[in-house]
């Protein structure tokens, strides 16, 4: 008889987490969403309440969980500036402490376990595009540490039991995503303009506008998580996944304001400390490894509010 997988979504009230609960469920897995709501929303995966293949545990990750799991997708955080300066010490023990009990938990289990890291572990970055290999710039005190220095934390926290354990371990490097279920008001920088524009107020830049990102649409980065999971126990990562093509934030503020047809004001503002000046994923070890396809070389979806709230 073939037995379905047992997967643990943490953080699957999440952007991320929810729209990976419903792929996974797609497969025909068994999902077992948990989350404490502190930025996830029980409206993200309300719909899946009724499946019978889906269980929801209201949890903290900083305190251990006892389950029977086969897989564990590690997405507990907040990610937004705004959410993780909030209360940056819960931040830290977010990454580090849920990392340190997801992982014994899939030690205990013998589960297969993916770490969702950031691009953010590059800092503000010396070299680009961002190469798996570059060991990053970041300020170990500053006001992103919290989120920064967690990930990378948990990124060592994971090849430790991987070289100590013997864990099967996934580490994803996450670049900008945006879609449906973006929280409207934390502000990332698509949700952000787009909110500012249909409200018709100014959109605000930070500095000149002249810094990068690269923006990847969800369902793909979702793809490359089930994807990366399905590599053999010889590849861990840290592999990148997102879009390699580049946007400053000020044609991303004008791309916006037009499909928008607002009239809303470009207006700036000092640049916070410890921005990063560029960010672009080197995404060609996830095309060697398979992680990514084809289709995630061009990334052609369009920007579309429509397809973000």
């Amino acid at each position: 008889m073939h037995l379905q997988r047992r997967i643990l979504v943490t953080g699957g009230s999440g952007f991320l987490g929810s729209h990976l609960c419903e792929s996974l469920l797609a497969e025909g897995a068994n999902v077992i969403c948990l989350d404490n709501f502190f930025t996830g929303a029980r409206t993200n995966i309300e719909h899946l309440l009724d499946n019978k293949h889906f269980e929801l545990i209201r949890h903290d990750v900083t305190f251990p969980i006892y389950l029977e799991i086969d897989q564990i997708y590690n997405l507990a955080c907040p990610a937004s500036p705004i959410h993780y300066q909030h209360d940056p010490v819960q931040t830290t023990k977010t990454s580090v402490h849920g990392a340190i009990n997801m992982l014994g938990l899939a030690k205990r289990v013998k589960a297969k376990i993916m770490q969702a890291s950031t691009s953010e572990v590059y800092g503000d970055p010396k070299g680009h595009p961002q190469t798996e290999d570059y060991w990053g710039h970041v300020n170990p005190i500053g006001p992103r540490s919290c989120y920064d220095e967690g990930k990378r934390c948990a990124e060592t926290l994971f090849f430790d039991y991987w070289r100590q354990h013997k864990l099967r371990i996934k580490v994803a490097r996450i670049f900008n995503t945006y879609g449906p279920r973006m929280h409207p008001n934390d502000g990332r920088v698509v949700s952000n303009f787009i909110v500012q524009g249909l409200l018709g107020k100014d959109i605000t830049i930070y500095g000149d506008g002249s810094q990068t990102r690269s923006f990847c649409y969800v369902d793909d980065m979702i793809d490359g998580f089930i994807r990366l999971m399905a590599t053999d126990d010889s590849v861990t990562g840290p592999i990148n996944i997102g879009n390699p093509n580049e946007f400053t934030i000020l044609e991303l503020a004008t791309m916006i304001n037009e499909m928008i047809g607002a009239s809303s004001k470009i207006v700036r503002r000092p640049l916070p400390e410890n921005d990063p000046r560029q960010r672009q994923p080197n995404i060609s070890l996830a095309k060697k490894t398979s992680v990514l396809g084809a289709a995630h070389a061009t990334q052609r979806r369009a920007y579309s509010y429509h397809c973000v709230f």
